[in-house]
């Protein structure tokens, strides 16, 4: 078919009133779809059931050196925790520190001890500064941007490309002291699914930063989720930064949150040996220690890197179907001029631009046919594009015959908002 923009106003009203039907039909179904999440569904969470039937008899509840693990304690983490991290995402052991669940606690608590006490090297703690500015890169994740705005920073948007943020224009908002940071999920972004070049990060590590205590928050939260057996490769960001005499920059966070349990998963954060030391003496007044049998669970269930690694080809089967199932709904919009979208290799979205000025009427009529989207500008700063136009796509929740329904509708509304735009001119 040729594209929407070249058809005459009668061709357009006929494409309309024939899908128009076609939609009214699946909304007389009253379904209750989803696609708004990132969030593995029962089937995805089922492989990881042999973490909790382990009955755990005294004499395994003790760590490798011999701490027990049902007592307070180590905050840093068990030592067997560590070396798992550290094989699986290549850190560095006296890098990492093993907090409990959740990567994004460990990110707002990383932020409110800088607004509280400061970091390495700030002239004051953050929240004396009279102006604070963070980088944000868009589409990006919608947590990450609400944390730095309550807080009280400007946010300040920069486009993501294909290798990673626009990074001229990263280096430029850098050499205004007012800028403290910026977000980063450098593997399999959310919601685009891109990876960062090394150029990207080698850029990111070594560049000219107005404030001393400026801070990259690393956000390596897919960097073992790959569909296929030869991900994507991401240079070492600390290696990089160590080159360059800037070691202390990187904030770096991860978790088997989408490796395992999500709810019941383990986090870290991993930083320079100076960092830790300054975060220790704060983090030793907020908790007496982090849940360490969930550390030997995870570390008895994953003996090695390697574990990890065939764990997620598993899972890849059932996710990378739902990518499937996804882009051969998106698919049948190629050639008409009204879309793009993103093609991942990895992680768990898709990034979904439709004709500017139509993404939230998309949301409506999705919602009006029962399902349910990540809200419009989510993926901005503020919950504010600019341009009406990207939708996060989350294919990883429904069951593969749920998604077929859902995404055959997504595509149908996104040629409905289309044509509705193009026949009001």
């Amino acid at each position: 078919m040729k594209k929407y923009t070249e058809l005459a106003k009668e061709e357009l009203q006929k494409e309309y009133e024939k899908l128009l039907r076609e939609y009214n039909e699946y909304k007389s179904q009253g379904l209750k779809l989803d696609l708004s999440r990132g969030k593995p569904n029962s089937d995805q969470l089922d492989i990881s059931l042999p973490l909790l039937s382990e009955a755990r008899p005294r004499e395994k509840c003790f760590s490798e050196n011999g701490i027990d693990c049902r007592n307070y304690g180590v905050l840093d983490g068990i030592p067997e925790m560590k070396r798992l991290f550290a094989e699986t995402l290549g850190l560095k052991e006296e890098y990492i520190a093993v907090g409990g669940n959740s990567s994004l606690q460990l990110m707002y608590d990383t932020l409110t001890r800088a607004m509280l006490f400061g970091v390495l090297n700030s002239p004051r703690p953050w929240c004396r500064e009279e102006r604070r500015k963070w980088i944000c890169v868009a589409p990006g994740y919608d947590r990450h941007f609400k944390m730095t705005e309550v807080l009280g920073f400007e946010l300040l948007t920069v486009n993501m490309t294909p290798t990673g943020p626009d990074m001229d224009e990263v280096e430029r908002l850098v050499l205004d002291p007012e800028v403290k940071g910026i977000w980063c999920v450098p593997k399999y972004s959310n919601p685009t699914g891109n990876t960062y070049s090394d150029e990207t990060v080698t850029r990111l590590a070594k560049m000219k930063c107005a404030a001393p205590d400026f801070r990259i928050m690393w956000d390596n939260a897919y960097a073992v989720h790959d569909l296929y057996e030869e991900g994507d490769e991401l240079l070492d960001i600390f290696g990089e930064a160590e080159k360059y005499g800037n070691l202390d920059r990187i904030f770096y966070f991860s978790s088997t949150s989408k490796i395992t349990f999500p709810g019941a998963g383990v986090a870290l954060m991993a930083a320079s040996p100076a960092n830790l030391k300054q975060i220790s003496k704060y983090l030793g007044v907020q908790t007496i220690g982090y849940d360490k049998l969930n550390q030997l669970r995870h570390t008895s269930y994953f003996k090695n890197a390697a574990a990890v690694h065939d764990h997620m080809m598993t899972l890849a089967g059932f996710i990378g179907k739902k990518f499937e199932i996804t882009l051969a709904a998106l698919d049948t919009l190629e050639g008409l001029g009204i879309a793009e979208w993103t093609k991942p290799r990895g992680g768990y979205f898709v990034s979904l631009n439709v004709m500017p000025g139509t993404a939230k009427r998309v949301y409506t009529l999705m919602a009006e046919a029962g399902v349910t989207l990540t809200s419009v500008g989510a993926t901005f700063p503020y919950g504010i594009d600019p341009r009406d136009e990207n939708l996060r796509i989350a294919p990883t929740y429904p069951t593969d015959d749920e998604l077929k329904c859902a995404t055959a509708i997504l595509a149908l509304t996104v040629r409905l908002a289309a044509l509705e735009k193009l026949l009001s001119v």
